[in-house]
């Protein structure tokens, strides 16, 4: 049980309220996590900004980033949230459930990227040569590879700060992966 507070719109600045509103307004609710960076004055401003940068990799390409590197990282929020997010991109439940165990069998160039997002994170940023070469033979560049790696560190913080302050998830609970038939 989490002693950490999801702070409300009325306990935030009055930048953050207009945040929350922008939030409210584009998704239909202001998720707790995204509420709970208000607890600082920045981090939810520069946070929103790192999260919507342009990237080279596409919708799809991003949640395959996101899900493994949440699997990874063991962050149940950020497996319920972008497995719904997944889902909204046209992934099936069979996929995502792939996608979270590190691999792709119905699409080469997804299963690449899973790899080497897996690797990255599981080694602390130092990739296998072997695992980065099949990225860039399934067709990606260096840019992809940078955005990539960028896009690692941005679900990193996020669930990091999942992990630390145990906010409930209000989104549908992603079944851990043994529950799951693969």
């Amino acid at each position: 049980m989490s002693t950490f507070n999801v702070p409300t719109r009325e306990e935030v600045s009055p930048n953050h309220q207009a945040i929350f509103d922008t939030l409210a307004k584009s998704i239909g609710f202001v998720p707790n996590l995204y509420a709970t960076y208000a607890h600082s004055d920045t981090a939810l401003e520069n946070y929103l900004n790192f999260q919507n940068a342009k990237t080279s990799l596409t919708s799809k390409e991003k949640e395959v980033v996101n899900l493994i590197v949440s699997q990874v990282n063991e962050c149940l929020y950020c497996l319920s949230a972008h497995t719904a997010i997944a889902k909204m991109n046209g992934f099936t439940d069979d996929q995502i459930v792939e996608l979270r165990t590190g691999n792709a069998s119905f699409d080469t160039k997804f299963d690449a990227l899973v790899k080497l997002a897996k690797n990255i994170t599981e080694n602390r940023g130092r990739a296998d040569q072997e695992v980065v070469n099949n990225f860039f033979e399934a067709g990606y560049t260096k840019g992809n590879l940078i955005d990539t790696i960028v896009l690692v560190g941005d679900k990193t913080i996020s669930n990091y700060i999942h992990n630390t302050t145990q906010v409930p998830v209000d989104f549908p609970v992603a079944k851990p992966l043994e529950t799951v038939s693969i």
